[in-house]
């Protein structure tokens, strides 16, 4: 099955719903947390500046992922790889929301900045083929719009349910997220005919070893200064 739309006849803009949740919701997790730093130290007994560790740990994970998306898309097929991605991104939101302690709450915001370190890319790559080629564009400007929107609402939606609730619900907001947009890339999202039979070059894990290095400590750098 391909997901060129004249032969599922399924309609591109629900294949595009079903990537731009989980996008959304990854993009949203990069800022939702900014606001809430100081509840979480205080929640946790630990300094402000060691829960800054919320946000770094999470942003090196995700850069770390992103250079590899394309090998896992194709040696797992891009449907299987984007739902096993979201599936991990939500339950480590829902782990994040349980953390009684700084160490467990960085452990589970790096295997969420792992699980949605792929979303991006992989849903730009699901987006080309689904849309036909003269409204690219306007798929990818619609999907721009929602990655600028997200960063811009995190803040101010992280502020408002921390200063309502708790600062745990900004974490808990992924789980029902996640789900919805597992049902809908169960439904909606379907594999290209070529990548099941593309032929795949070892990764290299050496080299992946060590720009993983490089970019945990560029992330550090830029983020700590």
């Amino acid at each position: 099955m391909t997901t060129d739309p004249t032969e599922t006849k399924i309609n591109p803009w629900l294949i595009a719903l079903s990537v731009m949740l989980a996008t959304f919701m990854e993009v949203l997790d990069t800022s939702i947390a900014n606001v809430s730093l100081r509840h979480i130290a205080g929640s946790l007994s630990v300094s402000t500046d060691e829960s800054t560790w919320v946000l770094t740990s999470y942003l090196i994970s995700n850069a770390i992922v992103i250079p590899s998306t394309a090998w896992f898309g194709q040696r797992f097929g891009r449907k299987r790889f984007l739902m096993t991605c979201v599936a991990i991104f939500t339950t480590a939101s829902f782990l994040c929301g349980l953390a009684t302690s700084l160490p467990m709450l960085l452990a589970m915001r790096i295997v969420q900045g792992a699980g949605g370190g792929a979303l991006q890319p992989i849903a730009q790559a699901i987006l080309f083929e689904s849309f036909p080629r003269e409204k690219h564009g306007q798929a990818m400007g619609v999907y721009g719009l929602g990655v600028v929107t997200a960063p811009i609402l995190g803040p101010v939606l992280g502020g408002w349910i921390t200063d309502n609730y708790s600062w745990r619900w900004i974490f808990f907001l992924n789980v029902p997220v996640g789900l919805i947009a597992l049902l809908l890339m169960e439904r909606f999202i379907h594999d290209p005919h070529w990548i099941r039979h593309a032929r795949l070059a070892p990764l290299d894990l050496v080299g992946f070893g060590f720009m993983s290095l490089w970019l945990g400590c560029q992330e550090v750098l830029l983020d700590k200064g």
